[in-house]
């Protein structure tokens, strides 16, 4: 592996080790990543100082509490028409006479803070929408703490020319797993990574028993608390499909060599195989709190960022093969991965749209990958190399919209019928 290039993340190449108190800017601050990150900035305020929140802008009334709990200088939202809301809540959070944060309003304000005066930003927006302040980030010289793993594989040729090593620091609990265990070794000792996967609610069900699950059937994950979008996609195992694109753009380790595997309780988060027969397995009781972390801290560790185990109590803990036939959604990632260019940006956001739709109860829940694997079939030869632009990734996905769109209307009403 050594005449390859240095893979994106590799705790082996520090980009900033500083051990000092560190600037961080949050981007998607009022969701499941960005509140457990304040949760542990404001237990920590030796370590961290938060400069800057970003959101969508739908719950302003926590991102102003968070403002004036963090004392923060800038603000930022994605929807404009969320402004007079948000300065309202700012108003009746801040004292009088007390300075309010800098509002930044719009599709491009999260992509001006990443690009702020900070040491490092995590990104925890949901979605493709997170490229861009990925992007500028990188081009920024920050440290990137990556949560939104949409980024990195819409994008994956465009965040490779930008980042340094070391310069990204994985969130996602399965790669910041990776991540701790790639440092028992060297690059050429690894022989495998093993992605765990919890299995979702329907872990044992077959195709045919998926047919007929509800909304709320798929988003009763056994061992996460996490967002409707990510749920649905831990149900039809499409989160684990991204993780193995992003496993193979985060390491540089070919996808033949990274494995799933099903375990239900969720206690070793992935693990990596050494030539020697070794197997390091990271292991802690399922929170993001830990991750975030090692995101934000790291070479550092953070006392008490996240509960540890009980070993005086006993526990039972299972590993099984994953069922491709009931889940396809990870061998279609490894196709679309292997093709590169476009072709993953046209897998995610044709899933984003049939999820939706899934949500919407529009669509049935076997109907999301059949949908999706049509619209990357029909995609067909994507474009790639080094001419993969960011318009070829937005005019990509918005075929696939489009697309999927059209597709998930078909099959809803054949469904119907």
């Amino acid at each position: 592996m050594s005449d390859r290039p240095a893979p994106l993340a590799d705790p082996h190449l520090l980009f900033d080790p500083a051990a000092g108190r560190r600037d961080i800017v949050v981007l998607g601050c009022t969701g499941s990543i960005g509140t457990q990150a304040i949760d542990l900035a404001l237990r920590n305020p030796d370590r961290f100082r938060v400069t800057a929140l970003s959101a969508a802008g739908g719950r302003v009334a926590l991102l102003a509490e968070q403002a004036r709990q963090l004392r923060v200088e800038k603000v930022a939202v994605a929807r404009e028409d969320a402004v007079p809301a948000l300065k309202e809540a700012l108003s009746a959070q801040y004292g009088p006479g007390e300075t309010l944060p800098e509002i930044l309003a719009g599709p491009d304000a999260a992509t001006e803070l990443a690009a702020s005066a900070c040491h490092t930003v995590l990104n925890g927006i949901t979605g493709s929408i997170g490229l861009a302040p990925t992007l500028a980030t990188l081009r920024a010289g920050r440290t990137l703490a990556l949560a939104n793993k949409e980024s990195l594989i819409v994008g994956g040729p465009l965040v490779k020319e930008l980042a340094r090593p070391g310069q990204i620091i994985p969130v996602d609990s399965e790669h910041a797993a990776l991540f701790q265990a790639l440092t028992a070794g060297t690059r050429a000792e690894v022989r495998k990574l093993v992605v765990t996967a919890s299995g979702g609610p329907f872990r044992g069900r077959t195709r045919a028993e998926l047919a007929q699950v509800t909304v709320q059937d798929a988003l009763a994950h056994p061992t996460w608390a996490m967002g409707p979008v990510i749920t649905v996609n831990s149900a039809t195992l499409v989160n684990k499909g991204l993780e193995v694109i992003e496993a193979h753009l985060l390491y540089d380790i070919p996808f033949e060599r990274i494995e799933v595997v099903v375990h239900p309780q969720s206690y070793v988060h992935s693990m990596v195989e050494f030539t020697d027969g070794s197997t390091l397995a990271q292991a802690t009781p399922p929170d993001m709190r830990g991750p975030i972390a090692i995101g934000l801290g790291w070479p550092h560790r953070i006392p008490d960022a996240a509960p540890a185990f009980d070993w005086s109590k006993a526990s039972t803990w299972e590993f099984f093969p994953l069922d491709t036939e009931a889940f396809p959604a990870v061998g279609l990632a490894r196709h679309v991965g292997a093709l590169g260019g476009t072709a993953p940006a046209v897998f995610n956001a044709a899933n984003e749209e049939c999820v939706e739709a899934f949500l919407a109860g529009r669509l049935p829940f076997t109907a999301i990958m059949d949908t999706v694997s049509a619209v990357v079939d029909e995609h067909g030869t994507p474009r790639s190399g080094t001419s993969l632009t960011v318009q070829d990734v937005l005019e990509a996905e918005a075929w696939a919209r489009a697309r999927a769109r059209e597709m998930a209307a078909r099959a809803a009403a054949e469904a119907r019928a």
